[in-house]
């Protein structure tokens, strides 16, 4: 049954066409959705269910205060209730799968990929100095979404710009995107 809405949403964005089913706000929220799918390539619409079931730590489907909070400490940081609100707050309404997809289609589409990482790596440095422990990351590495294998982090850390116990992420960042090339 799955599979067969995801048919319907697929061809609903490449024609245009609305579909029929249930009341107006229902062909909305398909139109919207079948727009956003569209933005991705399968596998990016495959890593974010996956980041989207990583935060919400209850598995009810959608993503709550208390799911950030979890998710937060998980990660060794502690944002206060008025920061996760304004986070949550971002969205129109409850923060299902298919809101957490329109939020970051909106946020993703046509940045540049460089960025991202850089914003990625920036959540992890709360005093904005362009490092991250290396043991921190490791840990990250190790513990949290697509785990990484001891050899995985072996061949990473052969590369890895690290001075003192200490990876400078935006040559990090610089060197997964373009190589050796100068910065």
């Amino acid at each position: 049954k799955k599979k067969h809405k995801k048919k319907k949403t697929e061809e609903s964005s490449e024609d245009g066409e609305k579909k029929e089913g249930g009341g107006g706000g229902g062909k909305r929220a398909q139109r919207a959705t079948s727009n956003v799918f569209g933005m991705f390539p399968q596998t990016q619409i495959q890593e974010f269910k996956e980041a989207f079931t990583l935060i919400d730590q209850n598995r009810d489907g959608f993503i709550d205060i208390e799911d950030l909070k979890d998710m937060y400490a998980s990660l060794g940081r502690a944002p206060s209730d008025k920061e996760l609100k304004e986070m949550l707050d971002e969205s129109p309404g409850p923060l299902n799968f298919t809101m957490f997809i329109n939020l970051f289609g909106e946020k993703l589409n046509g940045t540049d990929p460089e960025n991202a990482l850089m914003n990625a790596f920036a959540m992890f440095d709360p005093d904005k100095k362009n490092f991250i422990s290396e043991e921190y990351l490791k840990d990250l590495l190790e513990n949290m979404g697509d785990n990484f294998t001891a050899e995985e982090i072996r061949q990473t850390w052969k590369e890895a710009p690290i001075q003192a116990g200490k990876v400078d992420y935006e040559k990090f960042v610089h060197l997964i995107k373009r190589g050796n090339e100068e910065l």
